[in-house]
């Protein structure tokens, strides 16, 4: 707090300017925004949590903020893997939770209109509704925002065909640091006019601005899908007929792909009946030729020794194949600790990376599980231990730490979707030259020079 007042001064000025009930100081219903899912990253507390509900709303309480130098965290449905939502001490958190319009879905123009925290599936509902995609779909769709996604970038089991978040981002409102409202982007499928600021924003984290609507370009709904589910003997064989298979023509609308740890988990969850001991491959085609293309995909997975490929045999059977990915996450939960690492890496290197992986666990004595999108690279090993073992949380941390290295070293990436935040702030500076680093914080200076916006993540 400035010396420009106190936190009272700072509470009442903003409640001046908000509806009833926006302002919330008390520590017991404060606490409720305090952190996203990121269970292991540090959590401070707020003075004030402000509700807002429009785009002034957003704006008055950043104009306040800047006017004490109040840091402000943006948070949306706070289902974050990163800490990128969680509170700093003395901190407002602003929630954008409530904005959560569909302000309009255009049919001709295949866009939609969105305030940042209507949430993924509602959105893709209603345009499917009007005969629409829309594409992204993290495995947190049901609970997480589009706000949300757009501020990590977020991406998805239909990201192998389509793209992730910002592939789908065609123009933003953001209120910047000091109040100021802007636009970027455009409504037009093409436009090349100026720097591309809303590619800028979008996976930000907050870090930029606070982003109040979102203009999303949209897909005809596809033809029926088919979907396949392949078991391997091992991992090693599953990541190979799945680099094999991308490599082949194909054009899957997913790939995904979970070693024996991870099927016996969600096993044991759900009750899926999964063959124990083995890898899974799920792959669905919404191809003209879907019915052709997994009977292709099957064929490769044989050919790298899948010990038995099956496709669902109705639409019902295919959502619930998915579900039970959608479900890892749970069930990893139910197993202990976790660390869920988020790293991609070339499809040529996935064995590679699989096989350190697993020697990176048995150095640390850790549980390594792992999942994901693996065609396109981007795998979620997940480091498990017990709760409670300070000692075995330490050696956890060591692994995860290692994976992000290791990935690094194959020509990969830290974060294919679940963004820096806190978790993945020291290793961002292994990732990124000290240049790139730099010219980054420039420009964050240039969005926010008092350094008020989702401080400690990421760059700052």
């Amino acid at each position: 707090m400035s010396e420009m007042g106190t936190a009272f001064d700072l509470v009442r000025e903003l409640a001046d300017g908000l509806p009833e009930s926006a302002v919330v100081t008390e520590p017991a219903k404060t606490e409720q925004y305090s952190r996203d899912q990121a269970r292991f990253c540090p959590v401070g507390e707020p003075v004030a949590v402000v509700r807002a509900g429009s785009t002034a709303d957003v704006a008055h309480t950043l104009t306040v903020a800047s006017r004490y130098r109040v840091p402000v965290v943006p948070q949306g449905a706070h289902t974050g893997l990163s800490g990128a939502a969680n509170a700093v001490d003395g901190c407002i958190v602003l929630s954008v939770r409530s904005m959560d319009r569909i302000l309009e879905i255009n049919e001709e123009d295949q866009v939609a209109v969105v305030e940042p925290g209507i949430l993924n599936v509602e959105l893709s509902r209603a345009v499917a509704e009007r005969g629409l995609f829309y594409p992204p779909d993290p495995g947190s769709w049901e609970i997480s925002s589009i706000g949300g996604n757009v501020a990590t970038n977020a991406g998805g089991m239909c990201c192998v065909k389509y793209g992730v978040t910002g592939d789908f981002v065609r123009g933003l409102e953001v209120v910047l640091a000091d109040g100021t409202v802007i636009d970027t982007g455009r409504r037009t499928a093409k436009g090349v006019a100026g720097l591309d600021l809303t590619s800028l924003i979008v996976g930000s984290e907050g870090t930029l601005g606070v982003v109040t609507k979102v203009t999303l370009g949209l897909k005809p709904a596809p033809a029926p899908s088919r979907t396949m589910a392949a078991t391997f003997p091992d991992a090693r064989a599953g990541l190979a007929a799945v680099t094999a298979i991308m490599a082949s023509g194909v054009s899957p609308s997913l790939m995904e792909f979970l070693d024996a740890a991870a099927v016996g988990a969600v096993n044991a969850y759900s009750k899926m009946g999964f063959e124990d001991g083995c890898a899974l491959i799920l792959a669905q085609s919404d191809g003209t030729d879907a019915v052709g293309d997994v009977v292709r995909m099957g064929r490769i997975a044989r050919d790298f020794g899948a010990v038995d490929v099956a496709e669902a045999a109705d639409d019902e059977e295919s959502a619930l194949l998915l579900e039970a990915r959608r479900k890892l996450l749970p069930a990893l939960e139910a197993l202990g600790g976790i660390f869920t690492d988020d790293v991609a890496v070339p499809r040529s290197r996935m064995v590679e990376f699989l096989d350190g992986m697993v020697a990176i666990g048995e150095q640390h004595d850790v549980q390594v599980i792992c999942a994901g999108h693996a065609g396109d690279g981007n795998v979620h090993p997940t480091v498990v231990f017990e709760r409670g073992d300070d000692a075995a949380e330490a050696r956890a941390r060591l692994a995860f730490s290692d994976i992000m290295r290791l990935g690094l070293r194959l020509g990969g990436t830290i974060t294919g979707e679940h963004g820096v935040g806190l978790l993945k702030a020291a290793e961002l500076r292994e990732e990124l030259p000290e240049r790139s680093l730099e010219l980054q914080r420039r420009i964050k200076q240039l969005f926010d020079p008092l350094g008020i916006m989702n401080p400690g993540k990421m760059l700052s």
